[in-house]
């Protein structure tokens, strides 16, 4: 009988306390391979957090986060961050690097390539084919500095892809984008997702529209708390969307996207006349 899959991530009664806050109670959450969550919640819901407790960028104050089969508290977090990729939209790089450059540092998890650490043939050929499959095949030898955002947001993702990671962590990676943009960015997503069906990934957003069409499962958050988790369809309807940001709206999906709108409510002045 074989023997059931190790959960790429699983969180279990983690609370997370800064200062005497508390900053996320009691959340559970188990990710397996080929998953796509996604966390929503308004500003300060804990979204981020979780996200530092999956990257072991930070530790629970209760509760166990185990990353790839792996506790955190009894394993070197510098090794084991190097098994999961992470994408900051916020990424420090200042020099020039053209865009091959920049996805071969994700090999070192350095900003700036290392000295005297040469890539190999087969690593640049890589860096390559992650490029191209998301969009940006025809600007390898472009500079940082003359890329737009969301450009960028891709070489980004090629970079987090580099060292072969089992874990893919989006942290807002539509930010700041335009229209055509972040549809590029959600379109790459959805064709790196099927490229790649051992991947696992969680994404953090804000906006119902910046969700691809491949997420399978959500969590929403408020105020520290999981208000609801399990497969996408059960949990972004209009009810728990209503009640998670505390405002009223309608919530529907076409095409696999959705999209969100307030729920008008018509006043009527029974003196006046229609």
């Amino acid at each position: 009988m074989t023997a059931p899959a190790v959960p790429v991530l699983k969180l279990s009664d983690v609370d997370v306390v800064r200062d005497g806050t508390p900053l996320l109670r009691s959340i559970s959450l188990t990710v397996h391979q080929g998953e796509h969550w996604a966390l929503l919640g308004s500003n300060g819901a804990g979204k981020s957090t979780l996200l530092s407790l999956a990257g072991a960028l930070v530790h629970p104050t209760h509760g166990t986060v185990e990353v790839l089969g792996r506790t955190l508290g009894r394993v070197d977090l510098r090794e084991l961050r190097s098994f999961v990729g992470h994408v900051d939209p916020r990424h420090p790089l200042r020099s020039p690097l053209r865009v091959r450059d920049v996805v071969l540092t994700g090999l070192t998890n350095t900003v700036e390539p290392v000295p005297r650490r040469r890539p190999t043939a087969e690593q640049r050929d890589r860096a390559d084919r992650l490029l191209t499959t998301l969009g940006m095949g025809g600007k390898l030898d472009a500079r940082w500095p003359t890329l737009s955002q969301g450009q960028r947001g891709r070489v980004l993702i090629a970079r987090a892809l580099m060292p072969r990671p089992r874990l893919l962590l989006l942290d807002e990676p539509a930010t700041g984008l335009d229209l055509a943009a972040r549809e590029q960015l959600l379109e790459s997503l959805d064709t790196l997702r099927r490229d790649h069906p051992e991947l696992a990934t969680v994404l953090v957003t804000h906006h119902l529209e910046e969700l691809p069409a491949s997420t399978t499962h959500a969590m929403l958050l408020r105020t520290g708390e999981c208000l609801a988790s399990g497969a996408v369809d059960e949990v972004v309807t209009t009810d728990h969307i209503t009640k998670c940001f505390d405002h009223p709206v309608h919530i529907t999906r076409t095409d696999g996207r959705w999209t969100a709108r307030t729920i008008r409510r018509i006043r009527t002045d029974p003196g006046k006349r229609i």
